[in-house]
């Protein structure tokens, strides 16, 4: 499939005027695709069923005759004033109880009834107006699901569709609740589901068991939402649907939403999730300040090839500084290039910057975009322009299944969230500092979600910190001919978040291995251990009659073998978890490749991208890799 470029434009924003000269330039510059339509509600509908779609018409028109292809996304995620005052219970509720109302976006509950059919009324009239469209290529439904800690709700009507959904899962039972929740403990039984509040404003944590739940139910509400867009799209439209995901978003299940979409997409920003989202030290965050961490976007671009199966895009890169991080640096010269291919050496069909002219109002004014506020060429424009030439002359990039997989849940991020047991602790955050670690060694990655049975053709699966798992995926796990390891905290609850008792955890099938005792530690207390590295955050106490495949200096075991089947009772820093990765990929013959500090290796069917995030020239078995440089050749170039 050809490779392709992008741009997300507001016509909405811009004298008519000038909107045809705005085609010609884009397709100068190399796009195929214009993201258009996502905020424009109140111009589509000023009043109630006051409908004014003609300048969408002629936007449409003036992109698609200029040769380009239009995503046209549902405004769902910006309801205009009016509708406040139609739906005035209609905006989510926080954990402290505080209405978050009109006045810039995302403002409405899931679990509103009233604003879902708004929502599919005005997804119904685009799929009818522009269904049949020949510009209209592509789709896009709402705009950032969980954007702004958006997706969890404790208003009225989330309290009301949590019961319902409760009554569902326990088949009208009250009583099957309170023993899956233990809720004699502390005489929380309920006599009725209706007796069942929200679990915020209590006098100290709620049941962990309601706040999985709770969880879990929020993220349906969103499954739900976004399936009704769909669904109403399908019907009147043959182009594919997408949505627009972000970086390090959680509280729903991707991986869901997912099945009811031809494509994932999300939004790149790599300089502005490097502090608030990466997580990185102060040290880190200045000697990538102008690139972005190594690993983070490359990380989601995995992730959301799964979740796209196979079928993803960047819908928003960013393109130079933005307005909403700690701090706004702009990028080194070289890095939208890089950041472009490196979306293309993970499989994206295309990547599309955000914005295609910086706006001069409203909450976005310094964020970059490809033309400054005048119209003036900015930065991303001339390296687009590169990219577009260099993947119009390349081969294309050939899918490729990595060597290792590693098993994502959404569900047991929840559960770290709901029972982290220390200051810090994430399953993300587990999750990441084990992708660095392989990366780290060269290695390329494919990420499954926990509903996978299928395993062929991998050499090594990670199920880190998989709180619960299905015993179904035990089973497959334990067959598979790939060599698995588990844990942190994998198979440490039950279904219902309840410590399994017979036997203790992990409870693993062929693998001789039990957690009799866990501590986190303090961030100044690692524990050595006896190879490399240090065990941080989260010990376990294993037992049993496994092999020890590593262990801390006084002899404590952490990560133990029964044959293919391998338990690690620890989180690791960087020498650890290297040590770990080195080790499996001793048992299973996976050659590995040292990356010199900022470089990373993305390999394909047919070719090596080599990406230097540094803000120096770094020396590799390639060559010498200039600052902010990237490289693609051939494996037969090895």
């Amino acid at each position: 499939m050809q490779r392709t470029l992008g741009t997300c434009y507001y016509p909405e924003h811009w004298p008519e005027e000038i909107w045809a000269d705005d085609a010609r330039r884009m397709k100068e510059a190399g796009l195929t695709w214009v993201r258009i339509g996502e905020f424009a509600w109140s111009r589509l509908e000023p009043t109630p069923d006051d409908l004014r779609f003609d300048w969408l018409d002629r936007a449409i028109e003036v992109l698609g005759q200029a040769g380009l292809k239009v995503v046209l996304g549902m405004p769902t995620a910006t309801p205009p004033r009016w509708m406040a005052d139609r739906h005035p219970d209609m905006f989510a509720v926080d954990v402290e109880g505080r209405v978050r109302g009109f006045g810039s976006r995302r403002h409405y509950c899931f679990s509103h009834k009233g604003y879902l059919e708004e929502s599919k009324r005005i997804t119904r009239i685009f799929a009818e107006r522009y269904g049949q469209n020949s510009y209209v290529a592509a789709w896009q439904t709402d705009n950032e699901y969980g954007c702004h800690d958006t997706v969890i709700s404790y208003s009225a009507a989330a309290k009301t569709a949590f019961q319902i959904w409760l009554k569902a899962q326990f088949v009208g039972d009250i009583d099957a609740l309170n023993a899956a929740w233990g809720n004699v403990f502390w005489s929380m039984e309920y006599r009725a589901f209706e007796d069942i509040a929200l679990p915020n404003l209590t006098v100290t944590e709620p049941n962990p068991a309601h706040v999985q739940a709770f969880r879990r139910f929020s993220s349906d509400q969103v499954v739900a939402f976004n399936r009704a867009q769909v669904e109403i799209i399908r019907a009147h439209s043959s182009a594919p649907v997408s949505h627009n995901y972000m970086g390090r978003i959680t509280d729903f299940d991707h991986f869901k939403v997912g099945d009811d979409l031809e494509i994932a997409t999300w939004d790149s920003y790599p300089l502005g999730f490097l502090e608030d989202r990466v997580g990185a030290d102060v040290e880190t965050q200045r000697a990538y300040a102008r690139q972005g961490d190594p690993d983070f976007q490359a990380l989601h671009h995995d992730l959301y090839r799964a979740v796209g199966k196979g079928r993803w895009w960047v819908m928003e890169q960013q393109p130079g500084p933005v307005n909403w991080a700690p701090y706004n640096p702009s990028p080194l010269d070289g890095m939208v290039r890089l950041w472009s291919l490196e979306a293309f050496a993970h499989g994206a069909e295309a990547v599309c910057y955000f914005r295609w002219r910086q706006a001069p109002f409203a909450q976005e004014q310094l964020h970059a975009g490809m033309l400054r506020p005048d119209g003036v060429e900015a930065r991303a424009i001339v390296e687009a322009r590169e990219v577009a030439a260099e993947i119009a002359k390349a081969p294309e990039v050939q899918p490729y299944q990595a060597p290792v997989a590693i098993v994502f849940d959404y569900d047991a991020d929840w559960a770290w969230a709901t029972q982290p047991q220390g200051q810090g602790l994430s399953y993300f955050g587990l999750v990441f500092d084990l992708y660095r670690a392989l990366r780290r060694n060269g290695v390329s990655i494919d990420f499954v979600r926990p509903e996978t049975r299928d395993f062929n053709g991998y050499q090594l699966v990670f199920a880190p910190g998989l709180m619960h798992m299905a015993d179904d995926l035990k089973t497959a796990l334990a067959d598979i001919d790939a060599h698995v390891v588990y844990g942190p905290r994998s198979a440490a609850r039950d279904a219902q978040f309840n410590i399994p008792t017979t036997p203790l955890p992990p409870a693993l099938p062929q693998l001789d291995v039990t957690v009799s005792r866990l501590e986190t530690l303090r961030p100044d207390m690692p524990v050595a251990l006896d190879k490399a590295g240090h065990a941080i955050l989260y010990l376990e106490e294993l037992e049993g009659t496994a092999e020890v495949l590593m262990q801390t200096q006084s002899g404590a075991p952490v990560v133990m073998a029964e044959g293919k089947q391998v338990y690690c009772g620890a989180w690791m820093d960087a020498d650890g978890f290297d040590t770990l990765v080195q080790t499996m990929a001793a048992r299973v013959d996976l050659p590995l490749r040292s990356m010199p500090e900022g470089v990373r290796l993305r390999e394909t069917a047919t070719e090596e991208f080599w990406f230097n995030y540094s803000a120096h020239p770094v020396g590799t078995e390639v060559g010498v890799l200039p600052a902010a440089g990237a490289l693609r050749r051939e494996k037969s170039a090895r």
